[in-house]
């Protein structure tokens, strides 16, 4: 399953992110939406998922002064949770494109994951999502060319786009 989304909401998540004051700030994490069929045809460096496999493509647009930005990588799934703070293992492994330099991402399998022990109260179960991966994923900014990332076909791959604030 390949994965874009219209460039009117990546560009106001862009927007909306380069807005954000502080030294180092975040725009909301979104989640990634289906490719339209035949979009992925610059695909053909990057190898093709495995059976067990989902590849999810962030193609991000041009900004100014792309260095000033970069991009988190968010994995995990969506659960029935209570009221206990939740994790899943797994990492971000990033790979190289044979043959073609190009840096692409494998997502391990998240398992089953770690909860505190807090003693809930009654009905305090709710879908959320769960995040996984380890510690943060943060990449260089780059509209050129596509995030190419391979994760089980039961994780959802998130981002959010940082960026800098003014030297002090």
């Amino acid at each position: 399953m390949n994965l874009a989304f219209s460039s009117s909401s990546v560009l106001a998540a862009a927007i909306a992110a380069l807005s954000l004051s502080g030294c180092a700030s975040a725009s909301a994490a979104l989640p990634l939406a289906q490719q339209a069929a035949g979009a992925g045809a610059d695909l053909t460096a990057y190898p093709p998922p495995s059976t067990d496999q989902t590849r999810h493509v962030i193609r991000l647009p041009a900004r100014p002064n792309e260095d000033d930005l970069k991009l988190e990588l968010i994995v995990g799934k969506t659960q029935m949770v209570d009221c206990n703070n939740q994790r899943l293992g797994g990492a971000i492994e990033t790979r190289t494109a044979e043959g073609w330099g190009y840096e692409y991402f494998v997502v391990s399998d998240l398992g089953q994951g770690v909860s505190t022990r807090m003693a809930c109260p009654d009905n305090s179960t709710k879908q959320a999502f769960v995040r996984g991966g380890g510690e943060p994923t943060l990449i260089r900014y780059n509209s050129r060319l596509p995030v190419v990332v391979y994760a089980p076909r039961d994780v959802e791959v998130r981002y959010r786009i940082w960026t800098a604030g003014p030297e002090q």
